[in-house]
């Protein structure tokens, strides 16, 4: 299905009721698969790792899911209620591609706020919604406002310390917490935490150990947290190093998908490989099961592998249908999407003025070394030299002493 604006426009005006229908497009599996989200089949994969099988963990995340939502709108107050499905639509907008979780979270946050007690617990819920929206500053707000009504400081922390490293600010301090919380617990996931801050800083090295300990160590079933640790890796070896290692960023990508093959952003990531590398049959192959989940960026890559087939009206069909996505999208949830449709307004040449707009929001949201970087590129495309040398100047005042600085583009 290709999304034209008007279609992609109903289907975010469906998005409100999703839950009370019962089912979800986006999670859909085969109807073969079981729906208990208590199964738990077992498959050896390469590594030896025993996880459910991909497809199935799907299906039961989605079971999962509904039965949350129903339970929540029973209760909405209920401890817990919120935050379980907080969880599940997490991992839907992480691994699935499901852009519209943005809009169900909300619709949850809104039936919090009128059903709820003026609480901590209510503070904890809106800035977990707010950050996964990247409004972060809305974030910080409802954190204080946690605290005030003396929220548990650890729950505070958590959130906190992960606005703080998606903000690229007071990184030491994200470091030290990072590997005082892997330490205490061994879990892959406070270990990946640590891998992605060590990245930020530069200490790749260290980083790749980091990812590497963790999927030695990881004894669940769940072929979720390992996936990402895969994920994380190729985007390490892909993009963040200096030299990218394709070949290893495509093993790392393969591997995430061994373990959940609807993994869209890993999809999307070796289709950019393919096509970097001049495989656009293999491109389009790896993101047309994931074109109708409502990324635009899967129709954005597809055009471009259409292009390259010489399928001229294709591409124009799936290019038309990535703006209008990323047009809505910009509409409801501009901050989540701001250096998504920055890259794509840049690089499809549609309008570059728009696309430094957007970089420059995405700096000021959140200015991380990779957001400069885009930032500043886009400038240099966009021939505009002013930009450009504001944006270098601030990078350098605030990353210029930083490891991650001098092995950034911006001094390449």
């Amino acid at each position: 299905m290709r999304i034209d604006r008007r279609t992609f426009q109903l289907r975010m005006a469906l998005v409100p009721v999703l839950p009370w229908l019962g089912t979800s497009r986006t999670l859909a599996a085969p109807t073969t698969a079981p729906r208990d989200a208590t199964v738990a089949v077992e498959r050896q994969n390469q590594s030896g790792l025993m996880t459910t099988d991909g497809r199935i963990a799907v299906a039961n995340l989605d079971s999962t899911r509904r039965r949350l939502w129903h339970r929540f709108f029973q209760d909405p107050v209920r401890d817990g209620a919120a935050e379980s499905v907080i969880e599940c639509e997490q991992l839907a907008l992480q691994f699935l591609g499901d852009v519209f979780a943005l809009d169900r979270l909300k619709d949850l946050e809104s039936v919090v706020v009128r059903e709820g007690a003026d609480s901590a617990g209510t503070a904890l819920i809106r800035a977990q919604v707010a950050s996964m929206s990247h409004r972060f500053a809305d974030a910080s707000q409802h954190l204080a406002e946690a605290e005030r009504r003396f929220a548990e400081p650890d729950r505070v922390n958590r959130i906190r310390w992960s606005i703080a490293q998606a903000c690229g600010s007071n990184l030491s301090r994200v470091l030290e917490q990072r590997r005082r919380l892997a330490e205490s617990s061994g879990s892959l996931e406070d270990r990946v935490a640590l891998g992605a801050v060590l990245v930020d800083l530069g200490d790749v090295t260290n980083a790749d150990r980091t990812y590497h300990e963790a999927l030695a160590d990881y004894r669940d079933i769940s072929p979720f947290p390992i996936a990402w640790t895969w994920f994380q890796r190729g985007v390490l070896w892909g993009e963040r190093v200096p030299e990218p290692d394709f070949d290893q960023a495509e093993n790392c990508y393969q591997r995430a998908l061994e373990y959940l093959p609807d993994y869209s952003r890993a999809r999307i990531h070796l289709a950019e490989i393919f096509l970097t590398r001049g495989k656009p049959e293999a491109a389009a192959e790896l993101l047309a099961p994931v074109l109708d989940r409502g990324d635009p960026e899967v129709s954005w890559r597809l055009a471009e592998a259409m292009a390259r087939q010489g399928r001229e009206a294709d591409s124009a069909s799936h290019m038309a249908a990535a703006r209008a996505g990323f047009e809505v999208l910009l509409e409801r949830h501009l901050l989540a999407f701001a250096d998504h449709a920055a890259a794509f307004y840049a690089a499809t040449g549609t309008d570059i003025r728009k696309g430094l707009d957007l970089a420059r929001i995405n700096v000021s949201n959140r200015p991380t070394i990779r957001a400069y970087e885009q930032a500043y590129a886009i400038a240099l495309a966009a021939k505009d030299r002013d930009a450009a040398a504001e944006l270098l100047c601030a990078a350098r005042s605030q990353w210029g002493s930083t490891p991650a600085f001098a092995l950034s583009s911006l001094v390449r």
